[in-house]
């Protein structure tokens, strides 16, 4: 093995130097190096590419003992495949004396899943070469076996074999951190050499094990691959090389070493000296040769200068290597690789440096964007959290329900229906017909009414389908005056011969009242769909992202109760309102008055055979006087005259007044019937119509926040010796969401300490 070389030789320049004894990166590179280092530590090489160089190759192709070249230290040996974690080097030079320090990487647990990272110092900082190997040797049995205390390690479990431990192979991985004048800035990690066959004592599964872990290493575009190749066994039979032409196929990233160049049989040389000239699978960054010490001269304690010597008399004094051609003399020895390797790291690192900010920002970005789809983290109160949402759902129904502004608001939702309920009720007016059965006349329109409606109105209204779509109100029947009049004859028991009982009134009234029942239920539904639905949408706001799921079930149950509670209250009121509709009154008698007398004079004038009703509707006062007018000027002045003169008399009359002066109808009493019933209806359903969306409206619109708060703190039982745990139940989240949370959180944390180690870099 190799020993400390100052026990051997005094002279440090020539004893202790690793690779590049006399550094030429800047201290800009050098502090990029370390960032690397640093950025490496923080484990956010999971989450993005990270420039590094991963040493792989295949069992016994000569990897440790570049390693050991490389480094300046001994690593651990033992029969089989001796590395069973990666192991990352970290060489730094310093103006102090040489020192390594030892740390546990942990990135995965036990199971092999993802865990928080974390640098688990491994002793004491070493400062004599000769400790290394033990320590490593006791840090790998700490990694391969993660249910015992790593320090139980430093000093105890010497015996264990590698067939003992828990694990055969991990991706967690022994931190080496060198530092030291004589040492180079390079960093790289050592990863278990590919295996293709496994003994007794081995698993079937370590073979793709130890694939898939070099696998995730060189997959990535910014790791350059150093792929060492032992010159004793057949190109092509060597894993490492196919594995790494699978990754990549143009040679861009890959360093090639051809190790044990001894060991190559006579008259084979040629074979090899194609890979050195780059002539035989050629790579951008050349293949290399170096010259290790045997398993002999290990065991006879060679030191490094000595293993150095041996490596440069090889090459210069031994056919053919010391023959070839000048050019290629720089791709053999270790002191040029190492030389090679640090110029290629640290140019890489200068290139992707930029990108490294950009990509870090872009995933910090995502990773932030993908915790807050998953809301709010579980409080650590989870009685004032779950309180919290209770009193934001409480006030936000409330301004649901008073009114928002919003097109799609409460309020907007329900207005169409409650116009449609008003139009319904109004196509419930008695279609009384003022003539005898067999008069195939139409109605005209009645413009005092056209006048004051919303609508203009028609002599047939349908009720619109919109509103009505289970069971439609039919066309009111027409009533012909000749029915009313015997209605009324029927009906009169001892009155004068004048009078007809209320009787005859009351029937048509409840006719059209009964009516009202149907539009009246339909809007109740409505408005009930409508809030149930805008219920369901708030508290799935609200509760929906809120523990596993049965919150929301729980409070949907609570608040739809709520809901047909005062639903109920809604429903008992409407039937109110058209119970009171039975008994027909009104104190509006001028309104009542005013539509009678204008009821009366439209029927009369539909009577008028001459149309002299007619006319007079169409009346307009005449421009001019003409001394010889036609028919019908002379009828407009004739009228003008006297409208003119009973003005003048002290009389305010209009030419719709005019009917009245007809002579005596004997379908008077009829007539008489017809106006009240129907001017009652004019006064009645425009009363109901108002009524019934105000009782809807403070019932259950205004009604449903009364009270909703308290019903979901009683309901879920948020007070109590009991609320602590039922709301810590309440609040807990899904696994599955739990444990992405707990990953994406790791992830953030990562990310967010490497971005702070990017700002250190330009400090």
């Amino acid at each position: 093995m190799l020993t400390s070389s100052s026990s051997i030789d005094p002279a440090p320049s020539e004893d202790n130097g690793v690779g590049l004894s006399d550094s030429t990166l800047s201290q800009h590179r050098r502090k990029m190096l370390d960032l690397i280092n640093r950025l490496h530590t923080t484990g956010v090489q999971t989450d993005m590419d990270l420039p590094m160089i991963a040493v792989i190759g295949s069992q016994s192709a000569g990897k440790s003992s570049l390693i050991e070249s490389i480094s300046g230290i001994t690593l651990p040996r033992s029969a089989g495949t001796c590395t069973r974690c990666p192991t990352e080097c970290k060489l730094s030079r310093s103006e102090g004396a040489w020192k390594c320090i030892v740390k546990l990487h942990i990135t995965t647990g036990p199971t092999g899943q993802p865990c928080d990272v974390v640098n688990i110092p491994f002793g004491s900082a070493i400062t004599d070469k000769a400790d290394v190997e033990d320590r490593i040797r006791r840090a790998q049995r700490a990694i391969l076996n993660p249910s015992i205390n790593p320090q139980k390690f430093l000093h105890e479990l010497e015996d264990q074999t590698d067939e003992q431990a828990e694990l055969s192979f991990s991706k967690n991985c022994v931190s080496l951190e060198i530092s030291g004048k004589d040492v180079a800035d390079l960093s790289f990690v050592d990863l278990p050499g590919l295996i293709a066959s496994v003994g007794s004592a081995g698993k079937a599964g370590d073979i793709d094990l130890v694939k898939g872990l070099v696998t995730s290493y060189i997959e990535k575009p910014s790791c350059v691959i150093l792929l060492t190749v032992t010159c004793e066994t057949d190109f092509e039979n060597q894993g490492a090389h196919h594995l790494t032409k699978q990754h990549d196929p143009e040679g861009k990233r890959t360093v090639g070493v051809l190790t044990k160049p001894d060991r190559i049989p006579t008259g084979e040389e040629s074979t090899w000296l194609k890979f050195l000239r780059n002539e035989q699978e050629p790579l951008v960054n050349h293949w290399y040769c170096v010259k290790q010490p045997g398993s002999q001269t290990l065991k006879d304690g060679i030191s490094w200068a000595e293993a150095r010597k041996q490596e440069n008399d090889f090459f210069a004094l031994t056919q053919p290597w010391s023959t070839v051609e000048p050019q290629y003399q720089k791709f053999f020895r270790t002191s040029n690789l190492t030389e090679r390797l640090s110029t290629i790291l640290s140019e890489l690192i200068a290139k992707r440096l930029p990108e490294i900010h950009k990509e870090l920002y872009n995933i910090l970005h995502k990773t932030r964007d993908e915790m807050r789809k998953l809301g709010k983290a579980p409080s650590s109160d989870p009685v004032g959290e779950v309180w919290s949402v209770v009193g934001q759902f409480s006030s936000q129904l409330s301004r649901r329900l008073e009114g928002t502004p919003d097109e799609d608001g409460v309020l907007q939702s329900i207005r169409p229906h409650q116009e449609e309920f008003k139009r319904a009720v109004r196509a419930t007016a008695p279609n009384f017909i003022p003539w005898e059965k067999g008069d195939t006349r139409k109605l005209p329109v009645a413009e005092f009414l056209a006048n004051e409606e919303d609508e203009p109105q028609e002599p047939e209204v349908m009720v619109p389908p919109i509103l009505i779509p289970r069971s439609p109100i039919p066309e009111s029947e027409e009533i012909y005056i000749e029915d009313v009049l015997n209605h009324a004859q029927r009906a009169r028991t001892r009155e004068l011969p004048d009078n007809y009982p209320f009787i005859v009134q009351q029937t048509y009234i409840k006719a059209f009242t009964e009516k009202w029942a149907v539009p009246s239920q339909l809007l109740f539904d409505k408005v009930c769909d409508i809030l149930k639905k805008d219920l369901g949408a708030l508290v799935e706001e609200h509760f929906g992202k809120m523990g596993r799921g049965g919150t929301l079930h729980s409070v949907l149950m609570i608040v739809n109760e709520h809901l047909d509670s005062a639903a109920k209250q809604a429903k008992e009121r409407i039937d109110w309102l058209l119970e009171l509709e039975k008994a027909p009154t009104t104190l509006n008698v001028h309104y009542y008055s005013n539509y009678k007398i204008k009821f009366l004079g439209y029927y009369k004038g539909c009577r008028d055979p001459g149309a002299l009703t007619t006319k007079l509707q169409n009346y307009r006062v005449p421009s001019t006087i003409h001394p010889n007018p036609n028919h019908g000027q002379a009828f407009q002045q004739a009228v003008h005259k006297a409208l003119t003169g009973l003005t003048e008399a002290g009389l305010s009359v209009q030419a719709s007044d005019l009917p009245r002066l007809l002579p005596v109808d004997p379908m008077e009493p009829a007539l008489e019937i017809m106006a009240g019933v129907r001017a009652y209806f004019q006064v009645a359903y425009k009363r109901f119509a108002d009524m019934v969306p105000l009782a809807i409206d403070y019932e259950i619109v205004r009604g449903l926040h009364k009270g909703i708060e308290q019903a979901l703190l009683d309901g879920l039982s948020l007070t109590g010796p009991d609320a602590h745990a039922r709301c810590q139940l309440m609040v807990q989240e899904p696994s599955s969401v739990a444990s992405r949370r707990i990953e994406l959180q790791k992830k953030l944390d990562r990310l967010q300490a490497a971005s702070l180690e990017l700002r250190k870099l330009f400090v």
